[in-house]
């Protein structure tokens, strides 16, 4: 830059350094809503480019100060997103680096990261595969030298309710009774079309696209972020993740675990307390089942948490 230009920068106006009267301490100043791109671990090593919607903030301690320095959060989150995969480590070091930038202003940084984790999935029964897109948020909170990690995931799911299968169950035991009376010898290749028609099953359990949403803190000594597996345990969980690719023997593997895996929301969410409860990584966790009913218009929910993360509301 010329001697000129550089004269011209520093006469530029600065009211954000100009003292502030009668005024207090702000929880949180910065950006919301910074679209970059986002570096993640890829498969085999290679990192991967996806779209990412970041929140960077400190806090600014200082009552007479007029504001912060957006920018230097803005240049850092920037700058350090394009190097480098996303890691616990790189989070903490952008984090300590916005407290450093704002020496005497700020104590504690935060920085929120969303965007969607792409993994192929196989199909159920068939050669195909397809990809699946799921939400994900990571939050990094740096305060007086410590580092909190928080993870945010969100699976889709299909749910059968038991009380409607089992009023489903008998329905057909009552047309069964009227199409072979007692008493009267059974065919078995009668019996065997009846079971294959609609006159046999004539009624079904509904079922419905339900969403496990988690919220869970890492400790803080780990190196990597487990999306991918804390996704994969969860489905596992589940055991009814929606598909991608589905030819007739993907849907008939499907309605078979629908029929192997009933549940209410209550039976989700205790199926999903328990991977999480039992994996060491997690520290603590919060999360929701939301079932969105097909039988009336509002939603089935059950929330459970592991300890201090049990503030979050239902919503």
């Amino acid at each position: 830059m010329s001697p000129a230009a550089e004269s011209s920068v520093r006469s530029l106006p600065d009211v954000a350094s100009h003292p502030q009267t009668a005024a207090a301490p702000l929880d949180w100043v910065g950006m919301g809503e910074i679209e970059l791109p986002l570096l993640l671990p890829g498969p085999g090593g290679a990192p991967v480019q996806v779209a990412a919607r970041a929140a960077a903030f400190v806090n600014l301690l200082r009552p007479d100060a007029r504001g912060i320095h957006m920018s230097r959060l803005y240049l850092e989150v920037e700058r350090a997103l394009g190097a480098e995969p996303l890691s616990p480590g790189m989070l903490r070091r952008v984090l300590k680096t916005f407290v450093e930038t704002h020496a005497e202003l700020s104590d504690r940084a935060m920085l929120r990261l969303r965007f969607e984790q792409l993994v192929r999935r196989p199909a159920l029964a068939s050669a195909n595969s397809g990809w699946r897109a799921y939400p994900v948020t990571v939050t990094g909170v740096y305060e007086r030298g410590q580092f909190s990690l928080e993870l945010a995931l969100e699976v889709l799911y299909s749910s059968t309710c038991p009380a409607s299968a089992a009023l489903a169950r008998q329905l057909i035991q009552q047309r069964f009774q009227q199409d072979f009376p007692a008493g009267e010898a059974l065919d078995h290749a009668a019996v065997l079309r009846w079971l294959g028609s609609e006159q046999g099953i004539c009624a079904t359990p509904h079922s419905q696209r339900s969403r496990a949403e988690v919220k869970l803190r890492l400790l803080p000594s780990f190196q990597g972020l487990p999306t991918i597996d804390l996704i994969d345990r969860i489905e596992a969980a589940l055991a009814t993740p929606v598909q991608t690719a589905v030819k007739r023997e993907d849907e008939q593997a499907f309605a078979r675990l629908n029929g192997e895996n009933l549940m209410f929301c209550e039976d989700a969410a205790r199926r999903i307390h328990a991977v999480l409860d039992a994996d060491e990584r997690v520290v603590d966790f919060w999360l929701r089942a939301t079932h969105y009913e097909s039988l009336h218009p509002h939603n089935a929910v059950a929330v459970a948490s592991k300890g201090v993360a049990g503030g979050y509301v239902p919503g």
